[in-house]
């Protein structure tokens, strides 16, 4: 069993401490409330500290996305692996998509701020190639989950439809559903009340749509999520401390 030295240790726990320090910083002040030395200040080490960790402060964003975007993929993970029919395992995917946005806000709203080209120009290759493949697994798992229901007779995608584009259109439109909860106050005002359950509603009636067993009219799928959360994410709901 290997062990990890003393100063690899020192190292590792440095550079989180850096990036728990920097995302409170883009938090409060967006990306321009990131400084470097601000941030060796707060954390009792010189900027040339800092510089042995990352290149610049873009190559900090970048690394905060990849962090948000590993905790996703390994909720991404755990739902596909549950022993279900396709269709129920990518409403397992659905549920931890849900679930990281209302338990992780913070890591959500960071992701939210970094994501421009001006951050993603400044940075390295290699760190680019992290996010890039965070973003790949992401969708690989998803896909997966889509070939298992072409195989099993489950689902027909029309000609020239790919598991990647039909991922596409979940993705599309969980993500800017999510991100207009998450930034505008209109959404009661405009008479959504329940804008979580409307997702859900909408993510089914899309499946319907591409006419993927069972229908939700053949399933309650109301149901088969709740009993999702319970045997995959009991541990995380229990800490959300909100109603599903």
């Amino acid at each position: 069993m290997s062990t990890i030295s003393p100063k690899k240790q020192e190292i590792i726990d440095r550079e989180s401490r850096i990036l728990e320090l920097a995302r409170q910083m883009v938090l409060s002040g967006g990306y321009h409330g990131l400084g470097l030395d601000s941030l060796a200040t707060e954390l009792g080490v010189s900027r040339g500290t800092i510089y042995n960790h990352f290149k610049c402060k873009e190559e900090i964003i970048l690394a905060l996305l990849v962090e948000t975007m590993g905790k996703r993929r390994d909720m991404f993970q755990r739902a596909a692996s549950y022993r279900e029919i396709p269709r129920v395992r990518l409403a397992a995917i659905g549920v931890a998509a849900e679930l990281f946005v209302r338990l992780y806000p913070d890591h959500f709203r960071v992701e939210q701020i970094v994501k421009s080209d001006s951050i993603w120009d400044k940075t390295t290759e290699e760190r680019r190639a992290l996010v890039k493949g965070c973003q790949m697994q992401c969708v690989g798992i998803v896909a997966g989950i889509v070939r298992d229901g072409v195989a099993q007779g489950h689902v027909t995608l029309p000609e020239g439809t790919s598991c990647e584009s039909l991922v596409f259109g979940l993705w599309s439109m969980t993500e800017g559903a999510y991100s207009i909860i998450a930034t505008s106050d209109a959404v009661a005002e405009l008479g959504i009340h329940e804008p979580f359950p409307a997702i859900r509603t909408n993510i089914h009636r899309m499946l319907d749509g591409f006419g993927w067993l069972p229908l939700s009219s053949e399933m309650d799928f109301a149901a088969a999520m709740e009993k999702i959360v319970e045997d995959v994410f009991a541990k995380e709901f229990a800490r959300l401390k909100q109603p599903w």
